[in-house]
């Protein structure tokens, strides 16, 4: 991609991901579909080879990289068929962790983040719940403080990286008699065997299969005072202002299926006879993937906008809430063509257009659904 945007530095990070999926992920990604999760010694890995710190501070191993930085090694990893290996990682880097970043006291990032940038402490982060989903201030998981400890009673639902992941940060409401009890909740470090805390159940998802996803319990979890995730009551606001980060972050997942779907198809069109000649002489098909290559580099352009708004520090939540919206609905459009492109193929379990395409189709729900992000958009004109 020619674009003022790139530096020879992300084309070395861009490639440097390119090898590590090729090399580690493709050749070995179908038996974590069937397992249910990626494993975490390919996550170790990662964090040995630096891509789990780009963002974070020198003195814990990290990379001190900006958002362009960031969005160059999302958009790089989502060349890989394997969503559910992708969306473990970015979990990790771009939902969860951010929030021990930005607002971890000097002795948690301490005690916290060397782990989780060498790989050794996946993260994830707990706010979806049955009954809230894009409506945060609708959750209903609280905590009480009780001496110096803090009690969490609640549920959490659809969480990444919530069966195997080894340090959780947890929303619950916590200003029960303040006037703004409905946006009044917490941000909270649960490690993982805290007494009181449980997996509920592991979930069985339509796509992201290599990735595990749970119903987290708290019945009676008491963690220390110390292990308030920033300012109390504040949560909500924390949460908001990392929804940014993440919702690029699945941009890029959805700009880089794009891209995989395009190529996957157009070799498939090139090489394909039908009625005594290839597809792709076909007026009909070279055409709309032409169109689909014209969305998507549009999309993308808009995205790389957005990432450089954000080094810049704009507020971005107009346009990052456009973007989520847009790429979301553009990258079901896109894999739908391209899978009927490929006729009875497409349909076919182990083919990677089969499962780009049952992969995409969270990626307009999951992060905050198209509705939501439109009237988000909306409310800023």
């Amino acid at each position: 991609m020619d674009s003022m945007y790139i530096t020879p530095e992300h084309e070395q990070l861009r490639e440097q991901i390119s090898r590590f999926i090729a090399r580690e992920v493709e050749p070995h990604a179908q038996a974590w579909e069937d397992a249910g999760f990626t494993p975490r010694e390919v996550l170790r890995k990662m964090g040995a080879a630096g891509l789990f710190g780009l963002m974070y501070g020198a003195q814990h191993g990290g990379a001190e990289a900006d958002a362009l930085t960031n969005l160059v090694f999302a958009e790089a990893l989502s060349q890989s068929t394997f969503a559910g290996f992708i969306i473990t990682v970015l979990v990790h880097t771009d939902m969860a962790s951010p929030h021990l970043h930005h607002t971890g006291t000097a002795a948690q990032k301490a005690r916290y983040m060397p782990g989780v940038i060498a790989g050794h402490t996946i993260t994830a982060v707990g706010i979806s719940e049955p009954g809230a989903g894009s409506d945060v201030a609708g959750m209903r998981t609280k905590a009480v403080k009780d001496g110096d400890h803090w009690v969490l009673n609640g549920t959490k639902l659809f969480i990444t990286n919530g069966v195997h992941g080894d340090l959780f940060f947890i929303a619950a409401k916590t200003g029960m008699n303040l006037a703004n009890e409905r946006h009044a909740m917490s941000m909270f470090i649960v490690e993982k065997g805290t007494p009181g805390f449980s997996v509920g159940r592991s979930l069985d998802k339509t796509g992201w299969l290599s990735s595990d996803t749970a119903e987290l319990v708290f019945d009676n979890c008491r963690i220390p005072a110390e292990n308030l995730l920033g300012e109390e009551n504040q949560g909500f606001y924390s949460v908001m202002k990392n929804f940014q980060t993440e919702r690029i972050a699945l941009g890029a997942m959805a700009i880089g299926h794009c891209m995989q779907a395009l190529r996957l198809t157009l070799d498939h069109v090139k090489t394909r006879q039908a009625f005594g000649a290839p597809l792709f002489d076909k007026q009909v098909i070279r055409q709309r993937i032409a169109m689909l290559d014209a969305k998507v580099r549009a999309a993308r352009a808009y995205m790389y906008q957005c990432a450089w708004r954000v080094t810049q520090q704009h507020d971005v939540v107009q346009d990052v809430s456009l973007l989520k919206a847009l790429t979301g609905e553009l990258v079901n459009e896109v894999v739908h063509t391209c899978q009927q492109f490929h006729g009875g193929m497409g349909y076919m379990r182990g083919m990677p257009i089969e499962r780009l395409w049952r992969d995409a189709r969270i990626l307009a729900i999951g992060g905050g659904a198209t509705e939501v992000m439109l009237d988000e958009a909306a409310k800023r004109y």
